[in-house]
């Protein structure tokens, strides 16, 4: 699974955002969404912006693997406004923790989510655009773009990411998946009205760069205190991966907030990380402008790194907010 900075869901802790076995075969799929996956056989994703490839459907995984995803069910796209995962444009999370890693040593761990005023178009629709940065021992490991979006229904969808990884500041990989391009499909990170004893359901499928993170509701009504403040009726997500099916991320969320802390469990965990918000502040104009323009700096990077993905979706926009949310 992903780090904690992969996604928020990343691929920390819950996205943080009894064991989850991935039982594809439980999922039932209704008719409805067989006849929209025929359809996007067919070769229909939504239709791609200027610039942006067509998408490449030969090859999609199994059914049961992806959401049934249609792009005319956003009609207001980039106004994410769920109870349990708010994106308001000028809002910072700040994470810490820790990561043990496998000799036992402890190392500090931060995270950092920018939630700009950029929007990037994915699949035939507008995404909001989230700047992440991940510190580990106080070194910066990984900045990413990621991408989602809302449906008229309250899910909220997550389209891809761009996530640069760094070791001693020097650059070493770039795993981007975009809905649409190398067999990737986008996938929910937080449902409109979570439930205990409902479906897992896939986070997003990227098989060229092994994203394959399930969610799925593993409580309600917790209890938690985290420096930011204590919360009650929290709601936690369970997420586990194909490629490590005896770990699970645990993501805590409260309404109105979003993500609180990140956790885990199970013999196969390997991060063994934890995270717990610190704060969330409200950036001022300029404090966005900053945020904003290191967000186009790293696309620049991602057109001449990412030639066989990035490279091939249109460039981001800035849509000015008005009360927090960016015009359509």
């Amino acid at each position: 699974m992903r780090s904690a900075s992969r996604g928020f869901s990343h691929r920390s802790i819950a996205p943080p955002w009894a064991a989850i076995l991935v039982a594809f075969a439980y999922l039932g799929l209704s008719v409805a969404c067989v006849e929209a996956l025929e359809s996007e056989r067919d070769g229909r994703l939504g239709s791609p912006a200027v610039g942006e490839a067509e998408a490449t459907v030969d090859s999609r995984p199994a059914r049961s693997e992806v959401e049934a995803f249609d792009p005319d069910d956003f009609s207001r796209s980039t106004q994410v406004d769920n109870e349990w995962l708010p994106l308001k444009p000028g809002t910072r999370y700040v994470y810490e923790g820790s990561t043990v890693e496998d000799d036992g040593t402890v190392v500090p761990h931060r995270v950092v989510i920018n939630v700009t005023d950029l929007t990037k178009r994915i699949g035939g629709i507008r995404t909001a655009v989230t700047w992440d940065l991940d510190y580990s021992d106080g070194e910066l490991v990984e900045a990413e773009l990621a991408f989602l979006a809302q449906d008229d229904h309250g899910n909220v969808w997550r389209l891809g990411e761009y996530p640069e990884e760094y070791d001693d500041g020097k650059f070493v990989d770039a795993p981007a998946w975009i809905h649409g391009l190398e067999k990737a499909r986008a996938g929910i990170m937080m449902k409109a009205r979570p439930q205990v004893g409902t479906p897992s359901y896939a986070q997003g499928w990227g098989p060229a760069v092994d994203w394959t993170d399930r969610g799925q509701v593993d409580q309600m009504g917790v209890e938690v205190s985290v420096p930011a403040g204590q919360y009650q009726g929290v709601l936690v997500i369970a997420e586990t991966s194909a490629s490590e099916p005896e770990a699970e991320q645990l993501k805590y969320y409260v309404r109105g907030v979003g993500n609180v802390k990140v956790g885990w469990r199970g013999e196969g965990e390997k991060t063994r990380e934890t995270l717990e918000l610190m704060g969330v502040e409200r950036l001022d104009a300029k404090a966005l402008a900053e945020v904003r323009a290191e967000a186009l700096k790293l696309e620049e990077n991602a057109y001449r790194v990412s030639k066989t993905v990035y490279a091939h979706t249109p460039p981001l926009e800035h849509k000015p907010t008005a009360e927090g949310q960016i015009s359509e």
